[in-house]
């Protein structure tokens, strides 16, 4: 019996993670078919679409799943999707951002509000807290791509403003608008990086403790289940040690 349970809890352990990978492909997707729509449908021509169909491959999207999404949005009957940002506070008075993809405004809006609710939080206000954050490109490159020094030159020349060097990566930070050419110039010099994409950082952060912390896990657990949802950044900061309780 203990060897069939252990076979059960692996399959659905593994069953998770594949409806997990399966949503992630999705909401990708519907990004590249975005993308693909509100330009060219060449990555080479299109600074959004690359971008796009870079981030899919860094989370090794099959290139089918890829070129089938460009090619919806070529067929002219895919949704009409509007791009969405929700603005509000979580748990502890932590400050997120909530950028969605959606065919339905109201259907989108209602979840989003529920979400933020049910975990002791409000929507606000686009702008509501957006002043707390900055909107930059940021590019990361494994470890392996170079010691510090090899990348922090590689991104001045490539024009990139910032770069952050651990054991595990290197975050390139960039100008928003600078995004597309800045990640082309990196990877000529540093080849192809593990994501590049835009994203809302933080100016100030809020500490939160281990109720406040496991609620708001909820909450993000709660938006990234969420299809329409695409992109979720918060000003929370957890220490090492409410991490480890939770």
């Amino acid at each position: 019996m203990a060897g069939h349970s252990q076979f059960k809890n692996i399959m659905h352990r593994k069953g998770r993670q594949d409806a997990v990978r399966a949503k992630l492909f999705s909401k990708l997707a519907r990004e590249i078919t975005v993308a693909a729509k509100s330009g060219m449908p060449d990555p080479d021509m299109n600074p959004r679409l690359r971008l796009a169909v870079n981030a899919a491959k860094a989370q090794s999207m099959p290139k089918d799943n890829i070129q089938r999404a460009i090619n919806k949005a070529a067929g002219g009957d895919t949704e009409n999707y509007e791009e969405v940002r929700y603005e509000g506070y979580g748990p502890g008075g932590v400050a997120i951002i909530v950028e969605a993809l959606t065919d339905n405004r109201n259907r989108t809006a209602s979840a989003v509000r529920s979400y933020f609710t049910k975990s002791g939080g409000a929507l606000g206000e686009t702008g509501s807290v957006g002043f707390m954050f900055n909107r930059v490109g940021e590019i990361v490159y494994p470890a392996k791509a170079g010691s510090a020094d090899q990348v922090l030159e590689a991104a001045i020349e490539a024009g990139a403003e910032d770069v952050e060097s651990s054991e595990e990566n290197h975050v390139v930070t960039c100008a928003f608008e600078d995004l597309n050419e800045v990640s082309k110039a990196l990877e000529a010099s540093l080849g192809e990086a593990e994501s590049a994409k835009a994203v809302w950082r933080p100016n100030v952060t809020t500490a939160l403790d281990e109720d406040k912390a496991a609620s708001l896990m909820k909450l993000l657990d709660a938006l990234d289940e969420d299809d329409d949802v695409q992109n979720v950044h918060g000003n929370y900061e957890i220490s090492d040690e409410v991490m480890a309780k939770l």
